[in-house]
């Protein structure tokens, strides 16, 4: 039970802080897509896909004293930060998590911009649709980001070099 915790730990472990719920739901699921031995179930949302299962094991971590979630506030909005507790850390020294390259390709989407994520989650979840049809749910699921094909066509370019990192061919 205790395992799906720790390889959530070790997530914010690597990657240092995750500032942002929308920006640690997508990591996931992007690392999830690469792989990644994340069990959390994902459904399509507002934001893309989103997993409850997620929203309450960070909660539970943060219960447990696991994790840190600071709650900043932004203008008219909150936004939330994620770090590992010293207590999350001492659990995680017991509990070796191997997710080999987990690193490189949680540190590399740790650097992109929520919005982004949110597309390339996007088109990871329809990643059994060929890219016209992806383009096309983008474009009418997505029509408040006002995405452009450009942002689309980067979309797949980033998802390829994440793909090099995780060393998925």
């Amino acid at each position: 039970m205790l395992n799906d915790h720790a390889k959530l730990m070790n997530a914010i472990l690597v990657s240092g802080e995750i500032v942002g719920r929308k920006r640690l739901q997508k990591m996931i699921f992007i690392a999830k897509k690469l792989s990644f031995s994340f069990q959390e179930k994902f459904q399509f949302h507002f934001y893309g896909p989103y997993s409850e299962e997620l929203t309450l094991r960070v909660e539970e971590l943060c219960n447990m004293g696991f994790l840190d979630e600071i709650r900043e506030k932004k203008g008219g909005y909150y936004q939330y930060r994620y770090t590992l507790t010293e207590p999350g850390k001492e659990f995680l020294s017991l509990n070796k998590i191997e997710m080999p390259f987990l690193q490189d390709c949680l540190q590399d989407m740790n650097t992109k911009n929520a919005r982004f994520l949110e597309l390339v989650s996007t088109v990871l979840y329809f990643d059994n649709l060929p890219k016209s049809e992806v383009v096309n749910k983008v474009f009418t699921l997505k029509s408040s980001q006002h995405y452009i094909e450009e942002e689309i066509n980067e979309a797949y370019l980033y998802i390829e070099s994440i793909k090099e990192k995780a060393k998925l061919q």
